[in-house]
């Protein structure tokens, strides 16, 4: 059998550079976004998504500007 030497160790090398620190707990309470999980027929999924897609805008900008809406609606 062949005497081969262990490879040479290089070790780890530099740390990488630090990451900007984003002020991530100074954002307004508002801004942060919560999970809403509730259940809705299949009919009215594909309703509301063609709806929102149709007009540009994510599913959520259409569910708060239609509850903004509604309450002001309502009173």
């Amino acid at each position: 059998m062949a005497n081969v030497p262990p490879p040479a160790r290089r070790g780890k090398g530099e740390p990488p550079p630090q990451a900007a620190v984003l002020d991530n707990l100074a954002r307004a309470e508002s801004v942060r976004l919560k999970p809403l999980n509730f259940k809705v027929p299949a009919d009215f999924h594909r309703e509301f998504k063609t709806f929102s897609a149709m007009n540009g805008m994510s599913m959520l900008a259409v569910l708060v500007e239609s509850f903004r809406l509604y309450r002001e609606h309502k009173g």
